[in-house]
């Protein structure tokens, strides 16, 4: 049944939201809308995420203090680097960062993770996944940087998903 059927919630509500979409309960919507409640999830289902089994929640509650309070400083940063613009430009870099973390869905949230803190960005994952450029806006030390980033974000993404 799973393999005819992989989500059927998203089915439902697939067909739920062509159906409300097109304001109608015709014979041909209703038909459009089964087949696309059905067709869709059984065409995307190889692209959906493994699934995920976060068995230290603690560690997740505090990576996102720790995320947050990163945004909050980065944005204080990044301000007054745009305020104080003429005293010194800043210095932007690409860094490469090497990581131990492999699993899909720990990538997927440190690259969220580096998106969302201004003044850097995620740039290239390597092939074989084992390393990260990463942009940054100002680099004071590089080899302090990659140490900062793997403890803050990379080490709690590994106890999380690994």
């Amino acid at each position: 049944m799973s393999r005819l059927l992989p989500a059927p919630m998203l089915s439902i509500a697939l067909a739920i939201l062509w159906l409300l979409l097109n304001v109608s309960l015709s014979a041909g919507n209703l038909l459009l809308a089964v087949l696309l409640g059905w067709l869709a999830p059984l065409l995307m289902s190889p692209l959906r995420p493994q699934a995920v089994r976060i068995s230290r929640p603690m560690v997740v509650l505090r990576l996102l203090l720790r995320v947050g309070g990163g945004v909050l400083v980065s944005n204080l940063q990044v301000l007054w680097q745009v305020w104080t613009m003429d005293a010194r430009p800043p210095r932007s870099a690409f860094v490469e960062i090497p990581l131990q973390l492999h699993n899909a869905n720990g990538l997927a949230a440190l690259a969220a993770v580096a998106t969302v803190i201004p003044g850097t960005v995620w740039s290239e994952l390597a092939l074989d996944r084992s390393v990260l450029l990463m942009h940054v806006l100002d680099l004071d030390d590089e080899a302090q940087f990659i140490e900062e980033f793997k403890d803050t974000y990379e080490r709690p993404l590994m106890e999380i998903f690994q």
